[in-house]
This record gives structure tokens, C-alpha cells and sequence, in this order.
């Protein structure tokens, strides 16, 4: 049998096949998802030295997940680390890493994560050049802050961009914080990001417009109405994909279609572009995987872009 192919070791750290070794890990950003991640490397046996959050929301996070960690600026929490987890806003990575490579804190042999979803590795090149080991690690996981967080964490895939030679690395890593990787490379990073906004933001979005449309027609408890209905709907969307689209659009029923616009114009109209926006969306879709014919489609399509370009519904 072949020897199994070996990958580099930085600061210390092991092959995935053995046990992992004790890092120094520093949290940039203790926030919801910073403060998370150091708390799950510190219960795989690492030890958190040091982490830096702005906000009292951050140190008073830092003080319940990571207790007895001090909070210290960036570049002395890189100067004390073997690990560095970048937990920050998408806009300020970059700034951020090639801030630290001007105080000369990044040194070679450190491991530098940082866990933004629009981000491969070309953001950590400032750190790479001095010798530290870049990986991009994104829980694919909504965190809110709340305690449920921590269990949330369990199973939750992990979009991994790395190097070949340190994807065991990578995936260590990964592993040790409960997380599931798998593996996007770097030019598809911004679509892989653009796919989970448009499925988990843009879903809380769908969620509270509908509750509230609903609190609008009197119902006292949207959530009881909702919860049955869209956690059907996110199942046939799942396993079905296009074919379990149900709904006004997928008969064709542009009378309804046409009073939902006139409803929504008249009580809730803030709500007609997104409702105009996605129904045209449904629309091309279900004409594209066959669930509407061509000429089922248009006279749709056509309704709804009179709405969208503000012509008086007929």
C-alpha cells in the first residue's frame, strides 16, 4: 500500500490523521462569529491567549465564550498567536491584514483563518508574503448572538478555500471546531458567497414581509400561520428544487397574480417591488424547467412588468 501523501506542517500543527497539536489562537474580532469559533478551539484543546472587539457587545461576548481572555489590540493579539481567526466585516479584511503586515507582527510558521464568505485567499497575500499560512474557513451558519449559537456550530459546513498542499490543514481545523468542509476554490468564491446571501438573508427578509403582510390582515400570530407552511415549502424546495414550486405563478393564474398587485398597491406598498421582483423570477423559472408553457408565461410576465415600470394594472 502506498504511503499516504503528506502535507506541510505549520506552527506546530499535525496531519489530519493524528492528533491535533496545542496552538496559541488569537481572535480578531469577537463577535458573533469570532467569539463562537474561539470558544470551539478552545474546547478542542487549544488555548485562546488573546482576542480584540471594538464594542461593549464584543467584550461583554468575549467575557461569556472566552472567559479570562484579555482583550488587546490587533497586532498584539497576532504577536501572541500561533493561530489567528480574522473575524471581521467583509469591508475591513483586507485593510485589516495588510495593516498587521505593516506593524511586521505576521511571522512565518503562524496559521491565519480569516472566515468571511466573499473573501479566498487573495485577501491574506500581506500575511502569506511573511511566511504565514493562509486559509479561507466560512461557517456556511447564521449566528445571531444568541446561546444557541455554540450548538449551531455542530455539523454546520464550512466553505474551504486553501492551498492543495494545505487542505488536511484546512480541514483539521474544520473538524476540531464541529464543523463539515468542504472545499470552494478561489475564483468561486464570490458566487459561492452570493448564493448563501441570497438563500439565508434574503429568506429572513421573505419571512418577516410575509408575517407582517399577515399582521396586516389581522392575524394575531403569523408564526402559527407561517411555520408549518414555509418549513413545507423549504423541504420541496430542497429536495425538489424548481418541481415543488406550488402557488398562483405555477398555475399560470394571472387574475390573482393581478389582485395580489392591486392588494399589496393599495395597503402594503412598500411590498410591490419584491413581490413584482420575485414573482418575475418564479415566472422565468417555472417556464424554464417546464412547469409553464410559453404561452402560459407571457401573459405573466407581461402584468408584470407593467407593475414594475408603474403602468395602471388593467
Amino acid at each position: 500500500m502506498p504511503a499516504a501523501r503528506r502535507t506541510p506542517r505549520a506552527a506546530g500543527l499535525r496531519d489530519a490523521a493524528e492528533a491535533p497539536a496545542r496552538l496559541r489562537v488569537g481572535v480578531i474580532g469577537a463577535g458573533r462569529v469570532g467569539a463562537v469559533l474561539g470558544a470551539a478551539l478552545a474546547a478542542a484543546g487549544h488555548d485562546v491567549v488573546a482576542a480584540s472587539g471594538l464594542s461593549t457587545a464584543s467584550a461583554e461576548r468575549a467575557a461569556r465564550l472566552l472567559p479570562g481572555t484579555p482583550l488587546l489590540p490587533a497586532d498584539e493579539v497576532v504577536a501572541a498567536a500561533d493561530l489567528v481567526v480574522l473575524a471581521v466585516p467583509d469591508d475591513t479584511l483586507a485593510g485589516l491584514v495588510a495593516g498587521l503586515a505593516g506593524t511586521g507582527r505576521w511571522r512565518p510558521g503562524q496559521i491565519a483563518f480569516h472566515t468571511s464568505g466573499a473573501h479566498g485567499l487573495a485577501v491574506l497575500e500581506p500575511a502569506e508574503r511573511a511566511g504565514v499560512l493562509p486559509l479561507a474557513l466560512h461557517p456556511a451558519m447564521t449566528f445571531s448572538g444568541a446561546d444557541e449559537d455554540a450548538d449551531r456550530l455542530t455539523g454546520a459546513p464550512f466553505g474551504v478555500t486553501s492551498r492543495p498542499e494545505f487542505r488536511a490543514v484546512a480541514e483539521t481545523l474544520v473538524l476540531e471546531m464541529g464543523g463539515e468542509p468542504f472545499f470552494v476554490a478561489e475564483e468561486d468564491r464570490r458566487l459561492y458567497h452570493a448564493a448563501l446571501v441570497t438563500g439565508a438573508n434574503h429568506l429572513v427578509t421573505l419571512v418577516a414581509e410575509a408575517a407582517d403582510l399577515l399582521r396586516a390582515a389581522g392575524v394575531g400570530d403569523p408564526a402559527r400561520v407561517l411555520s408549518p407552511l414555509l418549513t413545507a415549502a423549504l423541504d420541496n424546495g430542497l429536495r425538489r428544487g424548481d418541481r415543488g414550486l406550488t402557488g398562483p405563478v405555477s398555475r399560470g393564474d394571472v387574475g390573482t397574480v393581478r389582485d395580489h398587485l392591486g392588494t399589496l398597491t393599495e395597503r402594503a406598498p412598500e411590498s410591490v417591488a419584491a413581490y413584482v421582483a420575485m414573482a418575475q423570477r418564479t415566472t422565468e423559472r417555472a417556464l424554464a424547467a417546464g412547469r409553464l408553457k410559453r404561452h402560459e408565461a407571457t401573459p405573466l410576465l407581461d402584468l408584470l412588468g407593467e407593475a414594475r415600470d408603474g403602468t395602471p394594472l388593467r
